[in-house]
């Protein structure tokens, strides 16, 4: 053995891999992963109408496959890419800090050049990225591009809570990519992948502005173009299924702390601090919705409904802040945030242009106005001890070492600990109006872009809505099957094989094609 230690072996991995961050980073992409499959497709699934259950569980299934595909042939390195289409960044390394105009230094630095990862190098290679330049990546491209995917993936998602109960599959199928593409990637590299907002001071932890802010306005937006549902559906949209309901939401909450507790990009305690805010967020939000519906609603009763929206309000408002802010903070996010939205919810929706437009499950309440506001408190409560990256020594692969928690808290002349220097702990409102700067772009972008792809899918497709008489029907009509056929007007099809247990139902644009088995032969006893 010791004639071995200076000579090659084989080793299960390079030095610059750190086992216990690309481990967590994994995990943290699947539990994100999760808050779209299952649990968005079932919590949408089950809120709406039973007629359109499996047209969410299909555009669900299909939006993630489609953003999966783009991302991994061309869409990630416009997100996270190491260079931008203007050379504002190159090799991970941002060029125009100083001495550049705005107007230069804001389209070198829009987007990065779409390329794919699917070769051996793009996929085992050390990930490299102006994502952050503070510390080198300890896993490969491959861990880096999960982990963004699916956040990627859950954004078109969630905004098709907008548009459901009359978007055509196709059109469905022809916005997701193109949407994330041109919206999503142009917003995600801006902020998040080194672009000019991110140089410029605005900051989104984990997505109130590039994930749930976005897909708010632009789900309005697409509802907008689309019409309104049918006036039946918009009378009678009662769930079909609510302890699913709750088995959806429950994964959602608990998938977000990977959510948040993933956007370190390390194993290390600012990730343990962004679950645990995460969490208290989520609490005070679902606490203060069911309270202010008992308290202040018509019927002065708590809804769970209303429990879910408060939840999500929570998570949504945390997002943006979570690692920066402190257990206090949080709790006065996930409050704030609810607080707005439940009036929004309430009163809001009744005054133009929001009562014009039918958002048929309040997108752009629980997520765009959530999102926005906890983006802007991260300007406020934004507290400077609260470290997401200290001081200390890496050694030549980059791994720390000799770093004690003092030296990791003090400052040095080569380094600052990083942290948020908000309103509350320092007076300034330099965050909070860079933070502003970064919203507005993000809604007049999600905006105009979404209106342009709705208006250009309609155009192919010679309309992106279905027909009322399809509307009339739903799951059977678009999809011809049932998520909960009715037994007694239906006959099993097929005994074994590939097709065992389909239905075919009777009446209702079913199949014609298929004559009721024969009855079991009488007994010859």
């Amino acid at each position: 053995m010791h004639e071995l230690l200076g000579a090659a072996v084989s080793v299960p991995y390079p030095s610059w891999l750190n086992t216990g961050d690309n481990t967590w980073q994994l995990v943290a992409a699947t539990f994100v992963g999760l808050m779209s499959l299952p649990a968005l497709a079932v919590l949408y699934a089950s809120i709406v109408q039973k007629k359109w259950a499996v047209n969410v569980l299909a555009m669900m299934f299909a939006g993630f496959s489609l953003v999966l595909i783009a991302w991994v042939l061309f869409s990630y390195k416009m997100g996270f890419g190491a260079n931008s289409v203007g050379s504002g960044v190159t090799n991970g390394v941002q060029n125009q800090l100083t001495g550049v105009g705005w107007v230069k230094h804001f389209f070198d630095n829009m987007i990065g050049k779409p390329g794919g990862i699917t070769s051996s190098v793009g996929e085992q290679g050390q990930a490299v990225s102006a994502a952050n330049t503070a510390i080198p990546f300890h896993f490969p491209t491959t861990t880096l591009a999960y982990f963004q995917f699916v956040f990627a993936a859950i954004t078109p998602l969630l905004f098709m809570g907008s548009v459901l109960g009359r978007i055509k599959f196709s059109a469905w199928c022809l916005l997701v990519p193109l949407w994330s593409t041109c919206v999503y990637c142009v917003d995600a590299f801006l902020l998040w992948g080194g672009g000019y907002f991110a140089q410029e001071g605005a900051l989104d932890f984990s997505g109130g502005y590039v994930i749930h802010m976005s897909a708010g306005v632009s789900g309005f937006v697409a509802a907008w173009v689309l019409g309104p549902r049918l006036a039946r559906d918009r009378q009678s949209a009662i769930p079909n299924n609510l302890v699913m309901a709750a088995v959806g939401a429950g994964i959602l909450w608990l998938g977000w702390n990977g959510f948040n507790g993933g956007d370190p990009y390390y194993a290390g305690a600012d990730a343990a601090a962004a679950v645990v805010n995460t969490n208290v967020a989520t609490a005070a939000g679902v606490l203060v919705w069911m309270g202010m519906d008992a308290w202040f609603s018509k019927s002065k009763k708590p809804t769970f409904l209303g429990g879910v929206n408060g939840m999500i309000c929570g998570l949504v408002g945390i997002t943006p802040c979570a690692g920066w802010v402190n257990g206090r903070g949080a709790i006065y996010v996930g409050v704030i945030c609810t607080v707005i939205v439940w009036f929004a919810w309430n009163f809001l929706s009744k005054v133009r242009p929001f009562s014009r437009v039918d958002d048929a499950l309040g997108v752009i309440y629980t997520h765009g106005i959530a999102g926005f506001f906890g983006g802007m408190l991260l300007g406020i409560f934004g507290d400077p001890n609260m470290i997401e990256y200290g001081c200390g020594k890496l050694d030549a692969a980059g791994q720390v070492v000799n770093t004690s928690q003092s030296a990791y808290l003090a400052s040095s002349a080569h380094c600052t600990p990083f942290g948020v220097a908000g309103l509350m702990y320092t007076g300034s409102a330099h965050q909070l109006w860079e933070q502003f700067r970064a919203a507005v772009w993000v809604v007049i972008w999600s905006a105009v872009v979404t209106f342009l792809l709705m208006k250009l899918i309609g155009l192919v497709l010679r309309g992106a809505r279905y027909k009322d008489e399809i509307l009339e029907i739903g799951d059977l009509a678009i999809h011809d099957e049932e998520a909960f056929p009715d037994e007694p007007l239906a006959h099993r099809v097929g005994g074994g094989g590939p097709g065992a247990g389909a239905f075919a139902l009777a009446g209702l644009g079913a199949r014609r094609d298929t004559a009721p088995p024969p009855p079991p032969p009488e007994s010859t006893d």
